[in-house]
């Protein structure tokens, strides 16, 4: 057992500390938030990820996850020191790393004896020197940095912390890797691996894990377009190329496009970095250029249904998160296709099983814009129904029972979520991503 201190309670550090308490270890959470922090002090989980409310009660009762808004309190005795605060990106794609180097400096007097502090946000090259250098100026003991990276998948988090693909670990001094290998070793095994590597490979490596993902997103994304023009079906195309061993069938899902907090601005960062020593990398320009551009391609789909005029129509939106399992809405191409329809004069009426609140904050100005209690309610008397989000749910839903309840029977499917025969049958006019139109 290890005393851990985690600094800031947003997805990662929440899921990661109630996980290091599952394993039996002493956690302390810290967060400037006092009213979130009263909250998870009263057993509420601030996030949706399923399975993570059964570990974090259950740790709070055995006194094993505690929190606090003191962050000397929380580090007093602290073996190891996690850093789980936001890198925002700014407008050039830079990462924002005030908040890890403003806990940096307050850190350096708090240290009462060694600690291993760790990187968990991700953070660009060089991240783990500059905060090296923020706390060694006040500090009086001992004490180490490395880059931990997480690799939590949203929905998934819980057994992405448990059953790691790998465990990255950049340290630059034998004792931090050793105190590392113990605080993973429950975790870690032949199956799942622990990589140990400088602080600077680290760092790229998450960076250049998220930006590969991207680009297997945006490479299928492309084919499906071309599928369009030259009348083959992308999901047949997408099993002759993932069963290719040496390229998966993992990410090779054509869409609207990627969000959430990790992608976009990960590869946005990667770019600014190799901009910074005079690199270019044009593959992940392109990245960037073409998953922008996405979401329009479907929202030009619907207009052009329309005649080009969507004013006055009526819209059922099914999906606001930016994928399913969560209620994470950050670059969520829901928000554009919202954006686009209501500002042409649409209205929308939108579900989601976790993300409307969220989603209701983001748009609580939008007149043309409200939400549904289920996704039934949400097609009545629609003119079409939208899909932005797979949640299975919704594939459970029948073309019949949509076309009951739709004013017009037509489906603009973003996530290709139903079968093309199925649609045929229903006689409704479906519109996928990469596939041939279905029309009545």
């Amino acid at each position: 057992m290890k005393k851990i201190a985690i600094v800031g309670t947003g997805y990662v550090g929440l899921v990661t500390g109630t996980c290091f308490a599952e394993l039996g270890n002493d956690v302390t959470c810290v967060d400037i938030d006092s009213v979130k922090v009263q909250r998870m002090k009263a057993g509420q989980v601030p996030i949706y990820e399923p399975g993570l409310e059964d570990l974090f009660t259950r740790n709070i009762a055995a006194e094993r996850l505690r929190f606090t808004t003191d962050l000397a309190d929380a580090v007093s005795d602290a073996e190891v020191i996690f850093l789980a605060l936001p890198t925002p990106p700014g407008e050039d794609g830079s990462a924002d790393l005030s908040y890890v180097l403003g806990v940096a400096d307050d850190l350096g007097p708090l240290l009462k004896q060694y600690a291993v502090v760790v990187d968990k946000s991700t953070v660009p090259v060089g991240t783990a020197e500059k905060v090296r250098e923020r706390i060694s100026k006040k500090a009086a003991v001992a004490f180490d940095v490395v880059s931990n990276p997480e690799f939590l998948r949203e929905g998934v988090a819980v057994d992405d912390f448990m059953k790691p693909d790998r465990v990255v670990i950049g340290a630059g001094s034998k004792r931090a890797a050793q105190v590392m290998t113990e605080l993973y070793e429950p975790i870690t095994d032949e199956e799942h691996p622990l990589l140990l590597m400088n602080e600077r490979s680290a760092e790229v490596t998450k960076y250049a894990a998220n930006s590969f993902l991207a680009t297997k997103i945006t490479f299928i994304n492309q084919i499906a377009n071309l599928c369009e023009r030259v009348g083959a079906d992308v999901e047949s195309v997408r099993m002759g190329v993932g069963s290719d061993p040496r390229i998966g069938y993992k990410f090779l899902y054509p869409g609207i496009g990627y969000g959430g907090s990790c992608f976009p601005k990960d590869v946005l960062a990667l770019i600014h970095t190799a901009d910074e020593y005079d690199y270019q990398l044009e593959l992940l320009q392109t990245v960037v250029a073409h998953n922008r551009d996405q979401p329009e391609v479907f929202i030009e789909k619907i207009k052009r249904y329309f005649g080009g005029d969507v004013a006055g129509k009526k819209f059922a939106l099914w999906g606001l998160a930016f994928k399913p399992d969560t209620d994470d809405i950050r670059e969520a191409p829901a928000i554009l296709i919202i954006e686009a329809l209501t500002a042409a004069g649409a209205q929308i009426v939108a579900y989601d099983p976790e993300a409307t609140a969220n989603m209701q904050r983001r748009f609580a100005d939008n007149d043309q814009l409200r939400f549904a209690n289920d996704e039934f309610e949400a097609l009545d008397g629609a003119d079409a129904l939208i899909i932005a989000t797979e949640w299975k749910q919704f594939a459970g839903v029948s073309f019949d029972q949509i076309k009951a309840r739709l004013a017009q029977p037509v489906v603009f499917d973003g996530r290709n979520l139903f079968e093309l025969e199925s649609a045929k049958q229903a006689g409704v006019y479906y519109e996928s991503v990469g596939r041939p139109v279905v029309k009545p």
